[in-house]
């Protein structure tokens, strides 16, 4: 396809675009992974294959994608990264808490965590070699590889990106206002919404022992917006790309977040018992971990909870529209 203006390229040439520079990214860590020398080759395929994810369903009305390349097919690939990633995110966390004042008693214990850990790291890098090497995942490579090379798409896919770019931008956005994420850790007076609770640390823990999961998937949203968004941030101005920004940011401190309760729940796992009874001091750094991370994470909340901020968000998105 050839470029002419990126603002009058059709809606195809950047779906195009993006898949293959996701698809690339993907499969140039392949070997390094199966090699299993550094973590940070399984953490850039799995971006990889997230975004890539995130584009073709981002794109999916002027895509016809062969099924092995489906959004569906990618998701199962990046699942299974997903837990060997997961795991060296908890042995990284954990051996860094060794390094600080814990008892011999409490760091005899972290080690048999760690050898636990180790071993189902073990059992899952099986598993992401076992996948790399299917059928299924080779007919995604050889697939998607043909298609990109004979690209096919829907009759949507020749409108100019001008014209349809806030329409692929806002449904993502809108999913992320809407999610229920935002209702954790708010205060309601009369069943009234009247602002962002100030919880005290045992609060913050109560909240996030029911409600975890539920913040847990607001960062997977604002992660589909950072992803869509990334894609178009040389088409937008400095107010785009600040908002694009702190969507990187929100998603690492609720990551933080996630990180150190996946970590505590891992243990309590491990060692049978809650992790406060058995690791007072490693409780409480994590825990001191989580409520410096929320107390970061209330003033995104409040910001981006605010009427104001969304509005101004929506206008950004439209204001390319402004520019033709």
């Amino acid at each position: 396809m050839e470029i002419i203006s990126r603002e009058t390229n059709p809606l195809g040439h950047w779906a195009h675009l993006a898949i293959e520079k996701h698809f690339q990214k993907t499969i140039k860590y392949e070997e390094e992974v199966l090699q299993d020398e550094d973590p940070e080759a399984l953490h850039q395929m799995r971006v990889g294959m997230r975004r890539l994810r995130s584009a073709a369903s981002g794109f999916a009305p002027a895509l016809i994608l062969p099924e092995s390349a489906s959004v569906a097919a990618i998701g199962k690939i990046a699942r299974t990264l997903g837990k060997l990633r997961d795991l060296d995110v908890m042995l990284a966390l954990i051996t860094n808490q060794t390094k600080t004042d814990l008892s011999s008693s409490e760091k005899k214990q972290i080690k048999e965590v760690i050898t636990e850990l180790k071993h189902q790291r073990a059992l899952a890098f099986q598993e992401v070699k076992k996948t790399l090497h299917t059928k299924k995942y080779k007919n995604f490579k050889k697939h998607l590889k043909y298609w990109l090379e004979n690209p096919e798409f829907d009759q949507i896919a020749t409108i100019p990106i001008s014209q349809v770019l806030p329409d692929l931008l806002l449904p993502e956005v809108s999913q992320m206002f809407l999610h229920p994420g935002w209702l954790v850790g708010v205060q309601y007076v009369d069943e009234e919404i009247t602002g962002i609770a100030n919880l005290e640390p045992s609060e913050v823990e109560q909240e996030l022992a029911i409600n975890g999961e539920i913040l847990h998937d607001l960062r997977k949203q604002v992660k589909r917006v950072r992803y869509q968004m990334s894609l178009f941030a040389d088409l937008y101005g400095p107010d785009y790309t600040r908002y694009l920004g702190e969507m990187k940011a929100i998603q690492e401190i609720l990551g933080q977040i996630q990180d150190s309760q996946v970590l505590a729940g891992a243990i309590a796992a491990v060692l049978g018992a809650e992790i406060a009874e058995v690791l007072p001091v490693m409780a409480a750094k994590l825990a001191s971990n989580i409520y410096e991370s929320w107390q970061e994470w209330q003033t995104w909340h409040e910001k981006y909870f605010a009427p104001e901020t969304r509005r101004d968000f929506r206008l950004v998105l439209l204001s390319h529209l402004d520019r033709e």
